[in-house]
């Protein structure tokens, strides 16, 4: 045999020796089977290996030892799924799925799983979907390599990266790509592209993601990581400025729903009524009842169900509030300390019927599909029945400022509280007005009431919580102005939810009851001071 013989034969045996190997590497029965023996180092390894075979028939397998059902067997180290079978395990085959026969339990034992290996394997399965025909399925396959960045899934990103046509998911794709490249041994330059591309990406993961890579990429790119991560920064206190700005819109909202109908009857009767907190309480027991009723009898209307509960509950609040001022308000008028302690007796009597009535406990008041769920507007994030209570808020305010504007009931309010002797000569009847219009003020807590239902609990002391807000707003507003009482409800709302956070939520409240007595000592009539000569004199 010549030496160029011999060179020859030693070449074709290397070269089929690395062939064989490259091939037991990108088989994936071989690399599977690998992980019967495989500590959890080697394991990683094997995962990244499995995922770069790109087939997609490993996923029930990876799914299997992520949750702690992958099996190796003692005799011959090979690994199946498993299946109980009374005493025995029914063996699968971790890649076609069939069934290859049954062994004793005490022929295999589990392969251990913890919780860095699943996280592993989560991104290794989102990158075995990438290519998937479903635009759904890519797309949260691109959302787990995301949160679970990984080098090995490089090569399939950029392969489906080339192939991808939805503007959506490549974007995805690509923002999954830059957070993999920062672990990767690719260039500084493309490691560079990468930060900008995490840096357009934002949110609190991006800041995470940077920051894990500034202990580990190279020193240059250090000036790019703190420069991405401020801007991330500056981005995100914006953001969380509008949320707070959001947060304090919803709850005026709600200030307003409850503390609007109490305007009415204050700045009309000057009647401080202290049972205007059970008036919302027992429109949240009305939505209740009729939720009861549509439960038990018309279940498929329970999508309208709120929008049946609140005529009901404006009516039945409104009878109420017509039985207290013709049975007992009205014989006190002209003398607030009576007047006060009766409306706190009536609220005790009617707390104690509701306990009586439903117990003591809260009442489960259910949300239709189309109040359900939430959306988000750049990082602002939106409950359903929130802005629903807002829009809801708004709605009855319009409402009452057309009735108070543009209708003879109206106009015989404004005139009664402009001037009550004036109102009378001139053929009002003022009792009639009294009444009424304590009437609508109730009613329209009673509609609180419903609206309330959907963010709290319903229970005999819904009414509590907001009687001592609806006093605040009233006066911070300007007693019986309608626009007042909207301004205060809003201002009061968002200076609360950027106190909160500060100081805590009880402190907050002191302080803004402080600065209103404050603001009341400048400004005894509120924000928006209704004028006649009654009121004037």
């Amino acid at each position: 045999m010549t030496i160029r013989s011999f060179l020859g034969a030693v070449f074709f045996f290397l070269t089929l020796g690395i062939a064989a190997q490259s091939m037991a590497q990108s088989d994936p029965k071989a690399l599977i089977d690998a992980l019967g023996t495989a500590d959890f180092k080697q394991a990683e390894t094997l995962i990244g290996q499995i995922a770069a075979t790109g087939d997609a028939r490993v996923v029930p397998a990876l799914e299997a030892f992520a949750s702690g059902e992958l099996y190796v067997r003692k005799a011959d180290n090979l690994v199946f799924m498993t299946r109980a079978a009374g005493s025995n395990f029914t063996l699968i085959d971790p890649l076609s799925g069939e069934t290859v026969g049954e062994a004793p339990k005490a022929a295999v034992s589990k392969i251990r799983v913890n919780n860095n290996l699943r996280r592993v394997i989560r991104a290794a399965m989102g990158g075995l979907t990438l290519l998937s025909p479903e635009k759904s399925v890519r797309l949260s396959a691109a959302d787990a390599v995301l949160k679970a960045p990984s080098a090995e899934n490089l090569e399939l990103l950029e392969a489906a990266i080339a192939k991808e046509a939805d503007n959506e998911v490549r974007t995805r794709m690509e923002e999954a790509r830059a957070v993999s490249l920062l672990s990767s041994d690719r260039s500084l330059a493309e490691k560079k592209d990468a930060i900008a591309t995490i840096k357009k990406l934002g949110g609190r993961d991006a800041i995470g993601i940077l920051m894990a890579a500034s202990s580990s990429v190279d020193q240059s790119l250090k000036p790019d990581i703190d420069s991405a991560i401020s801007s991330i920064e500056s981005a995100l206190a914006f953001w969380d400025y509008a949320q707070n700005v959001w947060y304090g819109l919803s709850l005026g909202s709600v200030l307003l729903l409850a503390a609007i109908g109490l305007a009415i009857t204050f700045g009309v009767m000057g009647i401080i009524n202290m049972a205007h907190g059970e008036m919302v309480m027992i429109g949240a027991y009305s939505t209740f009842m009729v939720q009861e009723v549509i439960r038990s009898n018309f279940p498929g209307l329970f999508d309208w169900s709120l929008a049946i509960a609140l005529p009901v509950a404006f009516l039945v609040t409104a009878f109420v509030g017509l039985v207290m001022e013709r049975g007992v308000i009205r014989f006190l008028y002209g003398r607030p300390l009576e007047t006060l302690l009766a409306t706190w007796g009536i609220s005790l009597i009617l707390q104690q019927g509701v306990r009586s009535i439903f117990g003591p406990t809260n009442r489960e008041v259910g949300s239709p599909g189309w109040m359900s769920g939430s959306f988000s507007v750049g990082y602002l994030n939106f409950t359903w029945n929130r802005v629903w209570i807002v829009c809801f808020s708004l709605s009855v305010f319009f409402a009452l400022l057309v009735l108070l504007k543009r209708s003879a009931f109206g106009l015989q309010m404004r005139a009664v509280t402009q001037n009550r002797r004036m109102a009378s000569s001139m053929g009002i009847r003022t009792p009639w007005v009294d009444a009424f219009t304590f009437a609508l003020g109730s009613g329209v807590a009673g509609l609180a009431g419903v609206a309330l239902s959907q963010i709290d609990n319903v229970s005999p002391n819904l009414g509590q919580s907001y009687i001592i807000d609806s006093f605040m707003v009233v006066v911070f507003g300007g007693v019986g102005n309608l626009w007042g009482t909207l301004v205060g409800a809003l201002s009061l709302g968002v200076l609360n939810k950027f106190l909160e956070p500060t100081v805590g939520a009880v402190l907050g409240k002191i302080l803004v009851l402080v600065l209103i007595i404050l603001f009341i000592q400048k400004r005894p009539r509120g924000l928006f001071a209704l004028k006649g000569r009654a009121i004037e004199a």
